[in-house]
């Protein structure tokens, strides 16, 4: 064992690695839908990415960013006012209700927009100042105010996206009235944008999802789930994400984690976000030690508690059930509609039962095989 690595060495060998990104296939699928919902759903459109926590949805928006400012490049060195897209972190409320009045400031910061609070209204000056804001028009007016210029902003811009993170938030409200309010806020924002608005969070989401058929009728879905332990399949895919990580980690004798893989299951509930970081955690805490490689104690201490994974596992498990429930929604449509008197499914030919004519011990009329002799079947021919 070397003697413990300082801080900065610490910090060397851990950015690079923080950095890192596996494109497993969850990853690939999402990213996949998501552009082509960008690419090919009409201006306005709600697009809903949800999963559970720590599966890797900040990564994915990560991800998209960086393929919107490289697809847009050309059009941003020609033309300075363009932005290719708006990301903004929807922040957890203070007080239980969601403030738009926040969203939209922070939306507008995404955005550079300058001189801000001259904008909002004339001879108004320091108005981001929140007291002094409610203090000359109320929150209120302010919230309007912000919105106005959101809008405005947008429309000059001319985004792709609108992409935000942490979107479960927007449920955090008092009274399920005003849950849809805050659905109405969201399909309002995207129409008169006529900007597609992409939403990231749990599956808190599909709360907004299920209010009315009008936000159903304008949105698509996006589930990115985490790999199964019931899937032999997803095993495998995680087990190679495993390998993966272990051979990019910054240390002196590569460790063997892929034997540990259901202990690296378990506390990160199949959710390749949470392995990220916490690998990231047992790192440092092997190069703490000054060790050459990363040692099962490592994981042990540095990993999620079992309560906290339970927690995770049964949000998960929840989320994944009501999803289940939605997508099996075939059947109460065809209710609602009137339709159970038909099948879903073309019906089966019934088999016509004919009286026969053939007496008993009579032969059915058939051709007799040539160059076999009767004691000799196919079957036997061929050895079967």
């Amino acid at each position: 064992m070397k003697s413990a690595y300082s801080p900065q060495q610490i910090a060397d060998r851990t950015r690079e690695f923080r950095s890192l990104t596996v494109a497993h296939p969850r990853l690939l699928d999402a990213m996949d839908l998501l552009t082509a919902a960008i690419d090919e759903a009409s201006p306005g459109s709600i697009v809903m990415v949800y999963g559970p926590t720590g599966v890797g949805k900040t990564t994915l928006r990560l991800k998209l960013q960086q393929l919107l400012a490289e697809r847009n490049l050309a059009v941003m060195k020609t033309d300075q006012t363009y932005v290719p897209f708006v990301a903004v972190e929807a922040a957890a409320p203070d007080n239980g209700n969601f403030s738009w009045r926040d969203h939209y400031r922070r939306a507008l910061l995404a955005l550079n927009e300058p001189m801000l609070d001259r904008k909002l209204r004339p001879n108004l000056v320091h108005l981001m100042c929140d007291s002094h804001a409610q203090h000359l028009l109320g929150p209120r007016s302010a919230a309007v105010e912000l919105r106005h210029a959101l809008e405005l902003a947008i429309l000059q811009r001319r985004p792709a996206a609108i992409v935000v993170d942490e979107a479960q938030h927007l449920t955090r409200i008092a009274s399920g009235r005003r849950l849809a309010d805050q659905l109405e806020v969201i399909k309002s924002l995207a129409n008169c944008t006529q900007t597609v608005h992409i939403l990231l969070g749990t599956y808190d989401l599909l709360r907004l999802r299920q209010l009315n058929g009008q936000l159903g009728r304008r949105s698509l879905d996006i589930h990115f789930s985490r790999y199964s332990a019931e899937s032999q399949v997803d095993l495998r895919i995680f087990k190679n994400i495993i390998l993966t990580f272990q051979e990019r980690l910054p240390l002196d004798e590569q460790p063997d984690l892929v034997p540990l893989w259901d202990l690296l299951y378990e506390r990160s509930v199949g959710c390749v976000g949470i392995l990220k970081e916490w690998l990231d955690r047992a790192l440092i805490a092997s190069l703490k030690e000054g060790c050459e490689t990363m040692a099962a104690r490592h994981l042990e201490t540095t990993a999620l508690s079992a309560s906290q994974c339970e927690k995770i596992a049964v949000e998960a498990h929840e989320g994944e059930a009501q999803l289940s429930s939605v997508n099996q929604a075939q059947a109460r449509l065809r209710e609602v509609l009137g339709m159970c008197a038909f099948s879903s499914t073309p019906p089966k030919a019934e088999a016509v039962r004919r009286r026969s004519s053939i007496r008993v011990g009579q032969r059915k009329p058939r051709r007799d095989r040539v160059g076999l002799n009767q004691s000799q079947s196919p079957r036997a021919m061929h050895g079967l």
